[in-house]
């Protein structure tokens, strides 16, 4: 049986971000109004390893902590993170939460600030290669957002970074969360994962999920060779919160260790990844589609007939 959550110390104070936001065009306004109360909880999830869930989450963290939200995001693989890569942060995790859960430490000697992105944090879950004690039990993560709740400075959103997978590391992950990010890409295996994940998420009593297309090929979509992020929308039933074309820029991203999202000048997946934070902090939806899918006509067979059986 998991023992009762230790009392965990303030998080620091947040300070104004050093990169100002990117001017994006969205009727005039210079910043998306927050909705809901806060921290707001979020795991970025996918069921289907390598479709570019933890660059999702790298990247709507940054952009969060741009437009001066104040941001934890927590890496839930117990045994092979990666977010501290994508944030150039590997060098700097020396404490994770199970050393805070353990009593080896205090929460802020745990979290580690980016130094460009005052209002980012990263929370990792265990050290790479190392499994998290069975007596923390699937409460680790709930008892750490508890803790950053109560913090005197808490922050507006906690993004949590699921592991692939529907295992222990998935219940994990998704315990806390309020909302879900589905991260796919319009191809059948990782759609089929993707509506498993939905159904689980559903489940667990988390209502509030949103999808992200990723890697999308307007070429490709063009000639019929790939489905469209409305054919997507439509297979999985869920609303859209962002479609990211495929970006040569994001693979130079991830090894430099720098968001996508801070490119100067920005990148199409860049440019998309901001938007899909917009829409986030508002809890809104894509309405619009590209002209190539809405003259597209519908399949009938193929790949629909997969979700229609």
């Amino acid at each position: 049986m998991a023992s009762a959550p230790p009392r965990l110390p303030p998080l620091p104070g947040s300070r104004c971000t050093a990169v100002s936001a990117r001017a994006v065009n969205h009727g005039g306004r210079t910043a998306p109004e927050l909705s809901g109360p806060t921290p707001r909880v979020v795991v970025v999830t996918s069921g289907k390893g390598g479709v570019g869930k933890t660059t999702t989450t790298a990247n709507l963290a940054a952009s969060l902590a741009r437009l001066s939200f104040p941001t934890v995001a927590v890496d839930a693989d117990a045994g092979l993170r990666n977010l501290d890569l994508l944030l150039g942060l590997e060098n700097r995790v020396h404490l994770t939460a199970a050393d805070v859960l353990a009593g080896d430490c205090r929460l802020d000697q745990a979290l580690v600030r980016h130094r460009a992105l005052h209002d980012l944090h990263l929370l990792c879950l265990s050290k790479p290669r190392s499994k998290l004690p069975l007596a923390f039990g699937s409460k680790t993560l709930t008892w750490v957002a508890d803790a950053l709740r109560r913090t005197p400075n808490p922050p507006a959103f906690i993004l949590i970074d699921c592991p692939a997978g529907v295992d222990a590391g998935f219940v994990t992950a998704i315990a806390p969360a309020e909302e879900a990010v589905l991260v796919t890409t319009p191809d059948i295996t990782a759609l089929r994962d993707a509506d498993r994940v939905a159904g689980l998420l559903e489940c667990d009593g988390i209502k509030d999920i949103k999808i992200i297309v990723n890697r999308v090929r307007p070429d490709l979509v063009k000639g019929e060779d790939m489905m469209s992020a409305l054919d997507v929308q439509e297979m999985l039933g869920l609303p859209l919160l962002g479609v990211v074309p495929e970006d040569a820029e994001v693979i130079r991203s991830t090894n430099r260790g720098v968001p996508l999202v801070l490119n100067d000048p920005p990148t199409p997946a860049g440019l998309a990844l901001e938007q899909a934070t917009w829409r986030l902090v508002e809890r809104d939806a894509m309405t619009a589609v590209m002209v190539e899918e809405q003259e597209r006509p519908k399949k009938k067979g193929g790949l629909f007939s997969f979700f229609s059986r």
